[in-house]
């Protein structure tokens, strides 16, 4: 067993009493005094002060908070053998045990005497993203076809969590946009005329986008509606195809029955694959977004086009796809070609010049006409000839609008307030007090006085509603006083915490029976709904906190380097494996261990290419994600070797040990890096690659300013070289212009603690046998932080070290783990 096991082993069991016999004697204050005076004071005295850490003063028992966290670092720091620095004089073991416990037993014992500063959840907002989910449950159908929040505010995040109460602020503009989303939802779907199903036919007159307009009505005079490209490219020719004669859209919200003839053309191009940067062995897909005239070039991206529909279409043979879409009123349907060529015009330029002998007819010398091709090449495309369009199509007994807010019976003047008094229960998410129903009565009363008509007046008390701070605040209604939350606040908190959207009817008949403060009906209603596929509200939105994958994209890299990244939505794929590698070590009680390192992943064909694995040559687009082994494979397993990870970690254009290095610290071992001092000199980039970053940053470190920081966050980058920006595997970076040989990668580097690593899988094994335990209480600590709204202080690093310890010795099971959780003092007080 190494030293670093034994202090493992030893910190938390009775044998600690034993660890040194010539310093049992010895009282806590005088082992603290004896050890800094021996190891620490030389370089953290008042004089020198490196790192800004003095400890002359330092001494139990803690008289400050400030103190109290100042131990903690020191318990860190010595549990990673982090201190003293490998050049000094080391501690023998039973040195470094005693004076980690004696800390730890004077922690304790502050902690009881600081306990009443108290660590209270902020009343918090609910976010943009679980008001949209909250009002599509009120409303009980998906509204992001309304883009309610597209004009919000971008939300503040604290340390990437987007639920914490200090950071969701309310501001003027944010209450007036609340109005107007209200008043948007409430007309378009509740206010909206009766409209008998009207018949819509378009088989000509196809127009596109002004590049194309030309060749089209010289090849087709507009008999087609062609898509060229994937949606959202540079140069837009093609990715868009909209109906000409119908962009006006449909007069009113409501399902729509599309009936559109659609071919695929040239899947079997004889021009040369590399030209359009796609899969031809994949089936081309159609799909149908929304358009708005009025919201932007019907050509171009538009800030609200969710996915309505897709399907594969068959080669060479006009096929007709029945699809059944939500349009809000004005909107118009476009069709999309997501795995559609790279770019279009790039695409025609290159066959113009590569191809010419080809044609017949002139390719003139603008070098983007393309009326020759489609006349005689071969150009892949999807070719619309027919679109039909039936509706609003009736549904029954009524809208599900009409049913969520309503009832089964719909609107009923004489049972108006009952009505109006049970979608508040539903919204408030909590029993009504006479305060909530008076401004209800208030309301619906006025505008009944104002000659609004019974209905009208119903509409505008759900605005109402919709507006209040008990709707979109997780208001509290458990006395300032107590520290346990009420039945009705546990509820809400536990269903935004696990599915971003409002309690349900179980939990919601649990917390009216006050069942739910009970340890077993806890329990039983966080397994049930950790079983729920609505659980992905929960998923979704803690990897994109705690692995701030929300910020995957935000710096892209290039498209000409990268290609396949925007071709096959990457970023899409990225994602998705980091949540079913959550979800499937949950649903199995997989050890958290398995975060830092695992035999398996999952990956879709787009993913298996990336990662050059054997599925790639077996998997289809078809068949979406699959588990694979990854036994053996030194190049992925864990969070580490995700190309999600990779990328967020990376700026886009090029790697950097540091930048990753601090991810990997931040994100995986919780410990924060401190921010350069303002006298650090910038690294020297050098465009022209004659040096490796790792020249670069030795060059750096050689401040000593630098140096202090750097020596503990770059070993964590190093390994993670071998991984270009988007997280493909490399050994060697791109070679520089006129270099003779490119630049290989050095993946060695060695701990502050001494221990070294010749690559990434031998780092990764590092991290799992020395650094697990910061690991997981890092996880705990963020999901705590997500579940509640508020950070951890450090009156709560007691309870995170308790359910630790706790869940340590149950295997560290990930469903374990939450429970344990969700089950706290933390989770389940003010």
């Amino acid at each position: 067993m190494n030293s670093k096991n034994l202090i493992q082993n030893l910190l938390f069991t009775s044998a600690v009493f034993a660890a040194s016999s010539a310093h049992a004697a010895d009282t806590p204050p005088k082992v603290v005094q004896q050890f800094l005076g021996k190891y620490c004071l030389e370089c953290h005295d008042a004089d020198v002060q490196k790192g800004d850490r003095a400890f002359d003063a330092f001494a139990l028992p803690l008289k400050s908070v400030n103190e109290l966290i100042e131990a903690r670092d020191i318990i860190d720091q010595l549990t990673l053998k982090e201190m003293p620095p490998k050049k000094a004089d080391q501690p023998k073991d039973d040195e470094r045990i005693a004076m980690i416990r004696a800390l730890r037993d004077g922690t304790v014992a502050a902690h009881a005497k600081f306990q009443t500063t108290g660590s209270r959840t902020v009343m918090r907002r609910l976010s943009s993203r679980e008001y949209e989910n909250t009002l599509a449950v009120l409303f009980g159908r998906r509204v992001d076809t309304l883009g309610l929040t597209a004009d919000f505010p971008k939300e503040k995040t604290t340390e990437h969590m987007d639920t914490i109460g200090k950071s969701l602020v309310t501001s003027g503009f944010l209450v007036d946009q609340y109005f107007q989303s209200a008043n948007r939802l409430v007309e378009t779907r509740l206010g909206k005329p009766a409209m008998e199903p009207k018949d819509w036919k378009f088989n000509s007159h196809f127009v596109q986008y002004e590049e194309l307009s030309g060749s089209h009505k010289s090849a087709f005079n507009y008999r087609y509606l062609n898509l060229y490209e994937q949606p959202n490219t540079d140069t837009r020719q093609g990715g868009y195809g909209h109906i000409e004669d119908f962009l006006k859209g449909v007069p009113v919200s409501g399902l729509y029955d599309l009936e559109v003839e659609a071919t695929a053309l040239h899947r079997d191009t004889h021009y040369d694959p590399a030209i359009f940067g796609i899969d031809f062995s994949e089936p081309f897909i159609l799909g149908v977004v929304p358009g708005d005239v009025t919201k932007g070039h019907i050509h171009y991206p538009q800030a609200i086009e969710p996915l309505l529909a897709s399907a594969v279409v068959p080669d060479n043979t006009p096929t007709w796809f029945k699809f059944r879409v939500w349009l809000e009123a004005g909107q118009t349907p476009r069709f999309i070609f997501p795995n559609g060529p790279f770019e279009s015009r790039a695409s025609v330029v290159t066959i113009n010049k590569r191809y010419k002998d080809e044609f017949k007819d002139d390719v003139g010398s603008s070098g983007v006409g393309r009326a020759h091709i489609l006349k005689e090449g071969k150009l892949p495309h999807i070719r619309i000839s027919e679109i039909k369009i039936h509706g609003p199509v009736p549904e029954k007994p009524g809208s599900a609008e009409e049913v969520a807010v309503f009832g089964k019976d719909g609107f009923q003047e004489t049972r108006a307030l009952d009505q109006l008094h049970a979608f508040a229960e539903k919204a408030y998410r909590r029993p009504l007090t006479d305060a909530d129903r008076q401004p209800i009565h208030v309301l619906y009363d006025k505008r009944i006085a104002e000659k609004a008509s019974p209905r009208q007046a119903a509409l505008d008390a759900v605005k109402l509603i919709l507006c209040s701070p008990s709707f979109l605040y997780l208001s509290e209604i458990t006395d300032e006083s107590a520290k346990a939350l009420k039945p009705h606040d546990l509820t809400t908190r536990l269903s935004f915490a696990l599915w971003a959207t409002p309690p349900d009817e179980a939990l919601l008949a649990s917390a009216k029976s006050s069942k739910l403060t009970q340890d077993a009906e806890l329990k039983k209603q966080i397994e049930r709904m950790l079983a729920d596929e609505r659980l992905s509200g929960f998923v979704n939105g803690f990897l994109d906190s705690w692995l701030n994958l929300r910020d995957l994209g935000g710096m892209p890299p290039p498209r000409e380097n990268y290609r396949a990244y925007y071709a096959e939505d990457l970023p899409t794929s990225m994602k998705t494996e980091a949540r079913l590698f959550f979800r499937d070590l949950l649903k199995n009680n997989g050890s958290v261990a398995q975060f830092i390192d695992c035999e398996h992943t999952f990956v879709d064909k787009k993913l298996a290419k990336l990662y050059e694995l054997p599925e790639a040559k077996t998997l289809r687009l078809a068949d979406g994600f699959k588990k694979v082994n990854l036994k053996g494979n030194t190049h992925r397993g864990g969070l580490l070797g995700m190309a999600a990870v990779l990328t967020v970690s990376a700026n886009g254009v090029e790697t950097s040990p540091v930048t990753r290095g601090v991810w990997v610290s931040e994100n995986i071992l919780g410990i924060p890096p401190p921010p350069p001092p303002d006298v650090v000199p910038a690294i020297d980039p050098d465009v022209s690659g004659a040096t490796t970053i790792r020249d670069r940053l030795a060059k750096h470190r050689a401040d000593a300013a630098c140096a202090e920081c750097h020596r503990k966050i770059d070993p964590l980058g190093f390994s993670l070289e071998t991984f270009d920006p988007i997280g493909h595997w490399r050994s060697t970076y791109p070679k520089p212009k006129k270099a003779k040989d490119a630049p290989k990668i050095d993946t060695t580097g060695e701990f502050t603690s001494g221990e070294t690593y010749a690559d990434f899988a031998s780092f990764k094994k590092i991290i799992h046998e020395t650094r697990a335990d910061h690991f997981t209480r890092h996880l705990i600590r963020q999901l705590l932080t997500y579940t509640t709204g508020r950070t951890m202080e450090l009156n709560d690093d007691f309870i995170i070290d308790q359910l630790h310890e706790k869940v340590k010795t149950r295997g560290l099971g990930l469903k374990t783990l939450m429970v344990e959780c969700l089950m706290s003092e933390v989770f389940r007080s003010r």
